[in-house]
């Protein structure tokens, strides 16, 4: 959709200096709106989503899908400015269901507003040690500016040299850089007479348990997810639709479909190597709702040089190797002549679908004293969802549980150290102590599975997918639409119970009735899930092994002193021989990702 900027200075040129590193496109356009102590400015696709009226100005990234009830305007932006003349600007995005990140600048107050989306799908990020305060949709724009520099965040880069990628983004204020904040999701900003103030205009909050019978919940799950599809399709452009084989990504196509009374072209990534691949399960969806299936082949790629394109699209390090999947996907998408991308994202945190979920569930059934039914589903668990890597029993889980729930108090999750510490030895303590290190945990319900999942919301799985999500989707002039996270869907959601979420090891039940008649049985029913990834373990084995120790010994790797290259070394080795020999092992392809992601980012950054 676009970017936008703004800076409280009259200063000549400076928002167009702004806009001109905001662009990713040639083809952009860009609108620059100057006021007395400020100029903000909009740059992207389509038409302008700026307004200006009675010494006010807005600019808006993103979209809002509940127009129709808030009144008449000719676009995001206007309307925006309408509702703040009438109820101010809290109360004002309050009433907003959307994607945004939206700057509002009151000349006669002399006060600058900001504000971004409650679950944070369109970026916003600011300056908060240098002097006049700017703004951003992404850090490239501020980093354009002369005074702001692009010193890394050590906390952020020691953390992904060295911790899982779920604690990259445990304080939602932070940035990679050390003098660029972030607007966390569902706050607003106000800077008035010099000073910055921020707040919360929405949370989700412990409300009782919906207690209705399964079939009427699952009734009003489908009309609530129906109706945030529908809300998304009227903002779209020629839309496309990724499609893996889980529940996600088939129930937003299928509702669409649903919807519209028509198939529509949905795209896949797929490899050789079986370990992520997901074509079996995606053919059950193909004849009954799909128009044409586009086939992204991703196996050996080169990932030096498409990291470096994806890290200077995103301005920092890419978490996981998915994202590599993504971005190749988001290229095939554009040139299609697809305007909009839909996918699953936040379905498996709104339905407890991701592994790790269960230990959770698991506890909440412990706190409730159900032993019954405690067992039934671990026996289910174990029957299902075994691994040879990943082992699943009941004695496995009564050793695991104290590790991750606090059972002395009800909800609280501990975090998992042994997958924080894992790569501990490899960090230079010096630099930064992986162990030493102490993520936030939320609590604000008393179920453990409610607290895992808003975690997962706001400070671990979701922050960083939307980031990609948005930063490649962006890159390619493509809208990105996810319904999942609609915040009516997320509010209901929060109040079912873990109990009907699971059933005897089945994950995603309420949204498997919901779909009952929607999605094919086969796709309905499917017990085994594969998850979203990417091969990279075949990445860094072979020649990419070869690559590996090349990068590792270079000097500029050596100076920067946060790796332990001896043990980093022997990583690499270990990982060859589990990826060759075909070990019942974990490997490190994760590791390695981050490693060769921050390496090429701190080699940008120091351009």
């Amino acid at each position: 959709m676009s970017r936008i900027v703004g800076r409280l200075s009259n200063e000549p040129g400076q928002v167009e200096r702004m806009l001109a590193a905001a662009r990713l496109q040639t083809t952009w356009g860009e609108q620059a709106l100057r006021l007395a102590g400020a100029q903000v400015g909009w740059v992207g696709w389509r038409q302008p989503n700026s307004a200006r009226a009675n010494g006010v100005a807005v600019v808006l990234d993103g979209a809002i899908y509940n127009r129709a009830e808030l009144g008449r305007a000719e676009s995001d932006a206007r309307l925006c400015l309408d509702l703040y003349q009438r109820h101010g600007f809290v109360e004002a995005v309050q009433k907003l269901n959307g994607d945004f990140g939206l700057a509002l600048y009151d000349e006669a107050q002399q006060t600058l507003w900001l504000a971004r989306d409650r679950f944070g799908l369109k970026p916003l990020y600011y300056t908060h040690s240098t002097a006049p305060f700017a703004f951003a949709s992404q850090p490239r724009a501020l980093l354009a500016l002369p005074g702001v520099s692009r010193a890394v965040n050590p906390q952020f880069a020691g953390l992904f040299a060295g911790a899982h990628y779920r604690y990259f983004d445990n304080n939602p204020t932070a940035s990679p850089y050390a003098e660029l904040a972030q607007l966390p999701a569902a706050h607003w900003l106000c800077v008035k007479a010099g000073q910055v103030a921020t707040g919360a205009y929405w949370t989700l909050t412990d409300a009782p348990d919906l207690t209705a019978p399964e079939k009427e919940l699952a009734e009003q799950y489908r009309s609530l997810l129906l109706d945030a599809v529908n809300l998304r399709l009227k903002t779209a452009t020629r839309p496309a639709f990724t499609l893996s084989g889980g529940m996600d990504s088939s129930s937003v196509l299928a509702s669409v479909v649903e919807l519209l009374g028509a198939k529509q072209h949905a795209f896949s990534t797929t490899t050789v190597d079986a370990t992520y691949d997901e074509s079996a399960e995606i053919q059950s969806m193909l004849e009954p709702k799909v128009e044409q299936w586009h086939r992204v082949k991703i196996d050996m790629p080169d990932v030096l040089t498409l990291v470096g394109q994806m890290v200077a699209i995103h301005d920092e390090p890419v978490a996981t190797a998915t994202w590599l999947s993504h971005f190749l996907l988001c290229a095939e998408v554009a040139q299609g002549g697809f305007g909009g991308l839909f996918g699953g994202l936040g379905g498996d945190e709104l339905n407890a679908g991701e592994f790790e979920h269960f230990w959770y569930f698991f506890a909440d059934l412990r706190a409730a004293h159900d032993e019954a039914r405690l067992a039934d589903e671990v026996e289910h668990w174990a029957l299902y969802h075994n691994h040879p890597v990943f082992q699943k029993s009941a004695a496995i889980m009564e050793a695991t549980l104290p590790r991750l729930a606090d059972l002395t108090h009800p909800g609280r999750c501990l975090p998992d150290r042994t997958r924080l510490e894992r790569y501990a030895e490899a960090i230079n303590r010096d630099y930064f102590d992986v162990r030493s290190f102490q993520p936030a945990q939320d609590h604000p319900f008393r179920s453990y599975l409610k607290n895992r999942t808003y975690q997962d919301l706001h400070r671990e799985t979701i922050p960083c997918c939307l980031r990609a999500e948005d930063r490649q989707t962006a890159a390619q002039g493509l809208d990105n639409f996810l319904p999942f996270l609609d915040h009516r869907l997320v509010e209901f959601m929060f109040r079912i119970p873990g109990t009907l979420k699971y059933k005897q090891g089945v994950t995603k039940n309420l949204l498997r009735e919901a779909m009952r008649g929607i999605l094919p049985e086969e796709t309905r029913t499917r017990v085994k899930k594969t998850g979203w990834n990417a091969p990279a373990h075949q990445w860094f084995s072979g020649a990419g092994c070869d690559l590996l120790r090349d990068l590792v010994t270079a000097q500029n790797f050596h100076a920067r002193h946060i790796y332990q290259v001896p043990e980093v070394l022997r990583l690499i080795d270990e990982h060859e021989q589990i990826v060759t020999g075909r070990l019942q092992r974990d490997n490190h392809m994760m590791f390695f990702w981050q490693l060769v992601n921050l390496e090429t980012w701190l080699a940008q950054v120091a351009r």
